[in-house]
């Protein structure tokens, strides 16, 4: 009888035999590979979020620094050589929009006081039907600002553009630049950043506009963090091109 009894290790006899004790054999549980592929993609959200926030911190915090004391109302802001007026929408009819003309009437009374003698004109002419320089240009002259006093730059594509081609293109070294106040402090660090003595106007009248205005109150934080990084990158503006003279025909009488 006891020869056929069968030591539990050759397997034909007592329990069967499973991998319980030692796990061998035995895939991992099936949540085990999905809950490390969360952690990491966790991690990874985490720190692009963090990223973001750190790279809006700062890039909104150096904006605001380097315009610190350079922001005046119309009435205040020291006398320019110039006006820089920024480009924003031009109605399908060729007339400015209301945040535009808020610029433009605000370059006008700085001319009509005295306390600049040129106006430059900068946005976007990237094509044949749409011509914000122009049309801010023929603004101006329709309320009195001389044509010869008012200098079109048709390659003003972003604030970034416009500053650098004030100073290299027109040889710009001191200027009032005008645009809505949510965005006066971004362009007055750009144009200072561009190694301008610029000082800045901000339109407040366009706050009528409502949700245009807080739609645009909130892009301006993006705004902020692509402005730092042309300055890190020295970005060159769309078009250089030669030095024009506009400006200082403008200055000479």
């Amino acid at each position: 009888m006891a020869s056929h009894l069968e030591h539990p290790e050759n397997g034909t006899g007592g329990p069967e035999h499973t991998d319980t004790d030692t796990g061998a054999g035995t895939p991992p549980g099936p949540s085990r590979r999905p809950r490390r592929g969360w952690r990491i993609a966790r991690r990874v959200v985490l720190l692009g979020v963090l990223a973001a926030v750190l790279a809006l911190v700062g890039s909104v915090g150096w904006v605001r620094w380097q315009a610190a004391g350079h922001v005046y109302t119309a009435a205040d802001v020291p006398e320019a050589p110039v006006a820089l007026v920024l480009g924003a929408q031009v109605h399908d009819n060729g007339s400015p929009s209301g945040f535009l003309e808020a610029r433009l009437d605000i370059a006008r009374r700085l001319y009509e006081t005295g306390k600049v003698r040129a106006v430059l004109v900068s946005g976007d002419h990237g094509q044949w039907t749409y011509d914000e320089p122009d049309a801010m240009r023929q603004w101006l002259i329709d309320r009195g600002v001389p044509d010869r006093k008012v200098v079109a730059d048709h390659a003003g594509f972003d604030t970034y553009d416009s500053c650098q081609r004030a100073v290299r293109v027109f040889g710009v070294r001191q200027l009032i630049v005008i645009t809505q106040s949510f965005h006066i402090d971004r362009a007055v660090a750009l144009c200072r950043e561009a190694g301008i003595d610029a000082t800045g106007v901000g339109d407040d009248t366009a706050r009528r506009f409502g949700s245009f205005w807080t739609k645009a109150v909130v892009r301006e934080q993006g705004a902020c963090v692509k402005a730092m990084l042309d300055v890190l990158t020295n970005r060159d503006p769309v078009f250089l091109g030669r030095h024009e003279p506009g400006i200082d025909d403008a200055l000479r009488d």
